[in-house]
């Protein structure tokens, strides 16, 4: 079974079109992401699988249960970690949990094992007394991700997971959602706008203006760019170039004494050519395309001309509101 189902998922908030039918699958163990700018339509899509926003139109099942019909089958089979912080800053860790671990029925006796197995695991046992006034924003992070694990869901929403966080305090947050991945047998499902965050994702759904524009996993995106480029330097780059063609069919182009080309598959490309080009070769470097690259040949632009802004989900409808008209 599929963890997640959705055809042709719709949101409208009035005449404003925030998700213009949407369809994907999620399988069971994957890590899928939806890849896009701030108000792409990503925290509106998330909300619709969390029964947190009623559809308009479409449909939509997590865990083999209607979004509509079956929401607090959704809600029990489910962990969701927000964009903010929603911990309560003046009980302590451990009451937060435990305030969850009630709201959803965990048994006492399997409560206090597991909250600890948890809290160990996100490194907060020795600070589960502690006010959460007093935490630093990785520490509520990584307390939000033992929060939304405690009843043991089958499916992990995390919604901007790292949003805010220095680099060092994203990559730890990554390195326990790779590990709980493999000790619960979860399904994670996020949403970002970080280019290197979304590199942690199986597959990654690209979604601009409300509407997915590419799937596939993350190597196949790259690879649907063109291939990687590969400079290299010569002791004569016009008779590289020439050679280049007639012997591989590869346009090259020169420029500050470099030559470069683009081929799939660079590295298995490579060997084979370093030891049987004629043209002495001095340097030799190779670069893969980002999922910059992929964003910008798919939209038409730059995924960093959006800027960060609480309002810029409005504003997008907005704009898409007044294109239609």
């Amino acid at each position: 079974m599929d963890a997640i189902e959705a055809s042709n998922l719709v949101k409208k908030f009035g005449e404003l079109e925030a998700v213009r039918g949407v369809s994907f699958t999620v399988w069971e163990g994957e890590i899928f992401g939806f890849l896009g700018p701030n108000g792409a339509g990503k925290t509106t899509a998330i909300n619709m699988l969390c029964t947190l926003l009623r559809p308009t139109a479409g449909e939509a099942k997590v865990n083999g249960y209607d979004v509509v019909k079956e929401c607090n089958k959704v809600r029990q089979s489910i962990g969701l970690i927000f964009q903010e912080p929603t911990l309560d800053d003046y009980l302590t860790a451990e009451q937060n949990l435990r305030f969850h671990g009630y709201a959803y029925g965990v048994p006492k006796n399997t409560l206090e094992p597991r909250l600890r197995e948890l809290m160990e695991m996100v490194e907060l046992w020795d600070r589960r007394k502690a006010k959460i006034r007093t935490y630093s924003g990785g520490m509520k992070r990584r307390l939000e991700i033992a929060r939304g694990l405690l009843h043991r869901p089958k499916v992990l929403f995390l919604d901007e997971p790292t949003l805010g966080l220095d680099p060092q305090t994203r990559r730890r947050i990554w390195d326990y959602i790779h590990d709980l991945r493999q000790r619960e047998n979860l399904t994670i499902f996020m949403t970002t706008h970080y280019m290197d965050e979304a590199e942690n994702c199986d597959r990654v759904a690209i979604i601009d203006y409300g509407q997915i524009v590419v799937m596939d996993t993350v190597a196949r995106l790259k690879d649907g760019v063109g291939g990687d480029v590969i400079s290299v330097k010569t002791d004569d780059n016009e008779e590289a170039a020439r050679l280049l063609q007639k012997q591989y069919e590869l346009d090259s182009s020169i420029g500050n004494g470099v030559i470069s080309f683009t081929v799939p598959h660079g590295e298995e490309f490579l060997p084979g050519f370093v030891s049987r080009f004629p043209v002495r070769l001095l340097s030799v470097s190779l670069t893969r395309p980002t999922l910059e690259d992929v964003f910008l040949k798919f939209t038409g632009r730059s995924i960093r001309e959006q800027q960060a802004d609480p309002m810029h989900e409005m504003k997008q409808m907005v704009r898409m509101s007044s294109r239609r008209r």
